[in-house]
């Protein structure tokens, strides 16, 4: 009798652990970009390169770091598509700007070990797609110099700020 109690207890209490895991509710809401949404990002990010004249390629990522947007300027570089979205990647995987992260993470800092993910690169072009402070994407630019790849790029976020609230 005491062995038929303690498996009951025990079936009970192995039938409640998934609900215990998950007292939150089973189901998640999450922001994330749409593919219009990154659209209109990359395409302000590239005219604001125009106004210099230079030629980019855009990457718009989402929550999770999948690709939603490629575009490119006319002409650009043949490298500037993996740059710019390795540059998308860093700057959703570490919620700031690529040179930011480039900067905290130089040789001898604490998190420079941070350098060694797969798909994060330190260079300039990254910048965080935001909805207050919860980082629901990334956008990269490649074409330019650091600090005007990383311009473009906040000028592509900064156009459809109404948007991210």
């Amino acid at each position: 009798m005491l062995l038929r109690s303690g498996l009951a207890v025990g079936v009970i209490a192995a039938c409640m652990l998934p609900f215990a895991a998950n007292a939150e509710g089973g189901v998640q809401m999450q922001r994330d970009i749409t593919w219009n949404l990154g659209l209109e990002i990359a395409q302000a990010a590239i005219a604001a390169c125009a106004l210099r004249n230079v030629q980019i390629s855009v990457a718009v990522v989402d929550r999770a770091g999948r690709m939603r947007v490629f575009i490119a300027s006319n002409n650009p570089t043949p490298h500037s598509l993996e740059l710019a979205r390795r540059k998308a990647y860093t700057a959703r995987t570490f919620g700031r700007s690529t040179l930011e992260w480039r900067d905290a993470t130089e040789p001898g800092k604490d998190v420079f070990g941070q350098r060694q993910l797969a798909d994060v690169i330190p260079l300039g072009g990254g910048y965080p797609i935001k909805v207050g402070n919860e980082t629901i994407g990334g956008v990269g630019v490649s074409g330019n110099n650091q600090a005007g790849d990383e311009g473009c790029a906040k000028a592509g976020v900064e156009k459809v700020a109404d948007q991210l609230k």
